[in-house]
Protein backbone atom coordinates (compact mmCIF):
# COMPACT_ATOMS: atom_id res chain seq x y z
CA UNK A 1 0.00 0.00 0.00
CA UNK A 2 1.14 2.96 -1.22
CA UNK A 3 1.67 6.37 1.51
CA UNK A 4 0.72 9.74 -0.03
CA UNK A 5 1.88 12.82 2.19
CA UNK A 6 -0.70 15.46 1.56
CA UNK A 7 0.06 18.83 0.85
CA UNK A 8 -2.88 21.20 1.00
CA UNK A 9 -2.53 25.05 -0.49
CA UNK A 10 -4.41 28.21 0.57
CA UNK A 11 -3.18 31.06 0.08
CA UNK A 12 0.02 29.92 -1.48
CA UNK A 13 0.51 28.37 2.55
CA UNK A 14 0.64 24.70 3.53
CA UNK A 15 -2.51 24.42 5.73
CA UNK A 16 -4.47 21.31 6.75
CA UNK A 17 -8.47 22.11 7.11
CA UNK A 18 -10.50 20.00 9.92
CA UNK A 19 -13.50 18.47 7.82
CA UNK A 20 -13.07 20.31 4.94
CA UNK A 21 -14.24 23.60 6.66
CA UNK A 22 -12.62 26.72 4.65
CA UNK A 23 -11.88 28.53 7.60
CA UNK A 24 -11.24 25.97 10.08
CA UNK A 25 -7.54 26.09 8.92
CA UNK A 26 -4.16 25.78 10.47
CA UNK A 27 -0.88 26.74 8.27
CA UNK A 28 1.60 24.58 8.74
CA UNK A 29 4.39 26.13 6.51
CA UNK A 30 4.48 29.21 4.48
CA UNK A 31 6.21 27.53 2.04
CA UNK A 32 4.60 24.09 0.17
CA UNK A 33 7.72 23.47 -1.90
CA UNK A 34 9.80 23.21 1.15
CA UNK A 35 7.05 20.56 2.75
CA UNK A 36 7.54 18.33 -0.20
CA UNK A 37 11.40 18.28 -0.70
CA UNK A 38 11.14 17.31 3.25
CA UNK A 39 8.36 14.52 2.20
CA UNK A 40 10.88 13.76 -0.21
CA UNK A 41 13.68 13.30 1.85
CA UNK A 42 11.94 11.39 4.29
CA UNK A 43 11.10 8.47 2.10
CA UNK A 44 7.87 9.50 0.11
CA UNK A 45 7.46 7.62 -2.80
CA UNK A 46 4.13 9.94 -4.22
CA UNK A 47 2.55 13.23 -2.91
CA UNK A 48 -0.64 14.73 -2.68
CA UNK A 49 -1.36 17.88 -3.69
CA UNK A 50 -4.64 20.21 -3.69
CA UNK A 51 -5.29 23.48 -4.45
CA UNK A 52 -7.62 24.51 -1.96
CA UNK A 53 -8.29 28.13 -3.04
CA UNK A 54 -9.35 26.04 -6.57
CA UNK A 55 -11.60 23.56 -4.62
CA UNK A 56 -13.26 26.06 -3.25
CA UNK A 57 -13.59 28.63 -5.73
CA UNK A 58 -13.17 26.65 -9.34
CA UNK A 59 -10.48 29.22 -10.05
CA UNK A 60 -6.50 28.00 -9.42
CA UNK A 61 -4.61 30.91 -7.36
CA UNK A 62 -1.62 28.23 -6.45
CA UNK A 63 -0.37 27.61 -9.61
CA UNK A 64 3.40 29.06 -8.99
CA UNK A 65 3.57 27.18 -5.45
CA UNK A 66 2.16 23.77 -7.42
CA UNK A 67 4.49 24.36 -9.78
CA UNK A 68 7.88 25.35 -7.55
CA UNK A 69 6.86 21.55 -5.59
CA UNK A 70 6.82 19.72 -8.89
CA UNK A 71 10.57 21.54 -9.92
CA UNK A 72 11.63 20.60 -6.18
CA UNK A 73 11.10 17.17 -6.25
CA UNK A 74 12.28 13.87 -8.08
CA UNK A 75 9.00 11.95 -7.17
CA UNK A 76 5.65 11.95 -8.71
CA UNK A 77 2.67 14.39 -7.89
CA UNK A 78 -0.67 14.22 -8.18
CA UNK A 79 -2.97 17.07 -7.98
CA UNK A 80 -6.43 18.34 -7.69
CA UNK A 81 -8.94 20.98 -6.48
CA UNK A 82 -10.53 23.49 -8.77
CA UNK A 83 -9.67 21.05 -12.23
CA UNK A 84 -12.84 22.30 -14.17
CA UNK A 85 -11.54 21.99 -17.99
CA UNK A 86 -9.69 19.79 -20.58
CA UNK A 87 -7.58 23.25 -20.62
CA UNK A 88 -6.94 22.95 -17.25
CA UNK A 89 -5.99 19.63 -17.70
CA UNK A 90 -3.07 19.91 -20.49
CA UNK A 91 -1.59 22.85 -17.96
CA UNK A 92 -1.42 20.93 -15.36
CA UNK A 93 0.24 18.09 -17.03
CA UNK A 94 2.74 20.67 -19.47
CA UNK A 95 3.69 21.46 -15.68
CA UNK A 96 4.92 18.08 -14.96
CA UNK A 97 1.93 16.79 -12.53
CA UNK A 98 1.89 12.74 -12.88
CA UNK A 99 -1.74 12.55 -12.45
CA UNK A 100 -4.59 14.84 -12.06
CA UNK A 101 -7.53 15.05 -9.52
CA UNK A 102 -11.66 15.90 -10.85
CA UNK A 103 -14.32 16.05 -8.19
CA UNK A 104 -17.12 18.21 -8.72
CA UNK A 105 -16.36 18.17 -12.42
CA UNK A 106 -16.30 14.42 -12.60
CA UNK A 107 -19.71 14.25 -11.08
CA UNK A 108 -21.52 17.50 -12.59
CA UNK A 109 -19.67 17.21 -16.78
CA UNK A 110 -19.48 12.86 -17.05
CA UNK A 111 -19.11 14.18 -21.23
CA UNK A 112 -15.89 15.74 -20.12
CA UNK A 113 -14.32 13.35 -18.04
CA UNK A 114 -15.21 11.07 -20.50
CA UNK A 115 -12.86 12.85 -22.59
CA UNK A 116 -10.39 13.41 -20.01
CA UNK A 117 -9.98 9.70 -19.69
CA UNK A 118 -9.73 9.27 -23.90
CA UNK A 119 -6.86 11.87 -23.78
CA UNK A 120 -5.04 10.97 -20.43
CA UNK A 121 -6.41 7.48 -19.30
CA UNK A 122 -4.74 6.38 -16.14
CA UNK A 123 -3.51 9.95 -15.29
CA UNK A 124 -7.00 10.60 -14.39
CA UNK A 125 -8.13 10.31 -10.84
CA UNK A 126 -11.36 11.03 -9.84
CA UNK A 127 -12.24 12.67 -5.98
CA UNK A 128 -15.09 11.07 -4.36
CA UNK A 129 -16.37 13.01 -1.75
CA UNK A 130 -18.53 11.44 1.03
CA UNK A 131 -20.81 13.24 3.61
CA UNK A 132 -23.22 10.37 5.12
CA UNK A 133 -22.98 8.64 1.86
CA UNK A 134 -23.49 11.21 -0.10
CA UNK A 135 -21.46 12.84 -2.47
CA UNK A 136 -19.90 16.42 -1.57
CA UNK A 137 -18.99 19.00 -4.29
CA UNK A 138 -17.83 22.53 -4.64
CA UNK A 139 -14.45 22.25 -1.87
CA UNK A 140 -17.45 20.17 0.43
CA UNK A 141 -19.73 22.74 0.39
CA UNK A 142 -22.64 21.13 -1.28
CA UNK A 143 -23.94 17.95 -0.66
CA UNK A 144 -25.77 16.40 -3.68
CA UNK A 145 -28.22 13.59 -3.52
CA UNK A 146 -25.62 11.02 -5.25
CA UNK A 147 -24.80 7.79 -2.96
CA UNK A 148 -21.37 7.62 -3.49
CA UNK A 149 -20.97 3.82 -3.88
CA UNK A 150 -23.27 4.14 -6.71
CA UNK A 151 -21.13 6.87 -8.50
CA UNK A 152 -18.17 4.80 -7.78
CA UNK A 153 -19.40 2.12 -9.99
CA UNK A 154 -20.26 4.50 -12.62
CA UNK A 155 -16.85 5.44 -12.60
CA UNK A 156 -15.41 1.84 -12.99
CA UNK A 157 -18.23 1.57 -16.20
CA UNK A 158 -16.60 4.75 -18.10
CA UNK A 159 -13.32 3.14 -17.47
CA UNK A 160 -11.49 5.07 -14.25
CA UNK A 161 -8.62 2.99 -12.94
CA UNK A 162 -8.21 5.37 -9.38
CA UNK A 163 -10.49 6.78 -7.10
CA UNK A 164 -9.51 8.64 -3.70
CA UNK A 165 -12.22 8.18 -1.61
CA UNK A 166 -12.82 10.87 1.26
CA UNK A 167 -15.17 10.39 4.19
CA UNK A 168 -15.51 14.15 5.03
CA UNK A 169 -16.69 13.98 8.50
CA UNK A 170 -13.97 12.01 9.40
CA UNK A 171 -11.26 14.55 7.71
CA UNK A 172 -8.43 16.22 10.02
CA UNK A 173 -9.80 14.81 13.01
CA UNK A 174 -7.94 12.64 13.92
CA UNK A 175 -10.07 9.79 14.94
CA UNK A 176 -9.44 6.82 12.38
CA UNK A 177 -10.96 6.28 9.05
CA UNK A 178 -14.34 5.33 7.98
CA UNK A 179 -13.53 1.38 7.67
CA UNK A 180 -17.17 0.37 7.22
CA UNK A 181 -17.40 2.58 4.16
CA UNK A 182 -13.94 2.06 2.63
CA UNK A 183 -14.59 -1.96 3.35
CA UNK A 184 -18.11 -1.64 1.25
CA UNK A 185 -16.53 0.18 -1.42
CA UNK A 186 -13.38 -2.26 -2.03
CA UNK A 187 -16.13 -4.84 -2.39
CA UNK A 188 -18.30 -2.44 -4.75
CA UNK A 189 -15.47 -1.53 -7.10
CA UNK A 190 -12.58 -3.58 -8.40
CA UNK A 191 -10.50 0.36 -8.86
CA UNK A 192 -7.64 1.23 -7.44
CA UNK A 193 -8.16 2.89 -3.97
CA UNK A 194 -6.75 5.61 -2.26
CA UNK A 195 -7.95 6.28 1.09
CA UNK A 196 -8.21 9.69 3.15
CA UNK A 197 -9.29 10.96 5.93
CA UNK A 198 -8.66 10.33 10.21
CA UNK A 199 -5.53 8.71 9.73
CA UNK A 200 -3.87 9.26 12.76
CA UNK A 201 -2.42 6.00 13.69
CA UNK A 202 -0.03 2.93 12.69
CA UNK A 203 -3.22 0.61 12.89
CA UNK A 204 -5.32 2.89 11.03
CA UNK A 205 -3.26 2.29 8.27
CA UNK A 206 -2.33 -1.44 8.65
CA UNK A 207 -6.67 -1.12 9.13
CA UNK A 208 -6.86 -0.30 5.49
CA UNK A 209 -4.20 -2.31 4.20
CA UNK A 210 -6.34 -5.31 5.33
CA UNK A 211 -9.03 -4.01 3.45
CA UNK A 212 -6.90 -3.84 0.68
CA UNK A 213 -6.95 -0.58 -0.50
CA UNK A 214 -4.05 0.16 -2.71
CA UNK A 215 -3.04 3.66 -1.30
CA UNK A 216 -3.81 6.29 1.87
CA UNK A 217 -3.41 9.59 2.00
CA UNK A 218 -1.61 10.98 5.55
CA UNK A 219 -2.13 14.54 6.32
CA UNK A 220 -2.36 15.89 9.76
CA UNK A 221 -0.68 12.74 11.64
CA UNK A 222 2.48 13.78 9.61
CA UNK A 223 2.52 17.28 10.30
CA UNK A 224 1.62 17.07 14.41
CA UNK A 225 4.18 14.41 14.45
CA UNK A 226 1.79 11.27 15.57
CA UNK A 227 3.42 9.57 12.58
CA UNK A 228 6.50 9.62 10.86
CA UNK A 229 7.29 8.26 7.29
CA UNK A 230 10.07 6.29 8.62
CA UNK A 231 7.56 4.82 11.15
CA UNK A 232 5.37 3.94 8.66
CA UNK A 233 7.73 2.25 6.39
CA UNK A 234 8.63 -0.04 8.84
CA UNK A 235 4.37 -0.67 10.14
CA UNK A 236 4.48 -1.59 6.27
CA UNK A 237 7.17 -3.96 5.69
CA UNK A 238 6.45 -5.92 8.24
Amino acid sequence: MLIYPAIDIKNGKCVRLTQGVKDAETVYFEQPWEVAKDFEAQGAQRLHVIDLDGAFEGVSKNQEALEKIVESVKIPVQTGGGIRSLERLEQLFSTGVWRCILGTKALEDPVMLKEALKRYGEKIVVSVDAKDGLVAVDGWTRVGTREAMDFARELETMGLKTLVYTDIAMDGMMKGPNLEAITRLRQAVSLEIIASGGVSSLQDLLNLKNIGVEGAIVGKALYEGALTLAAIEEAMRQ
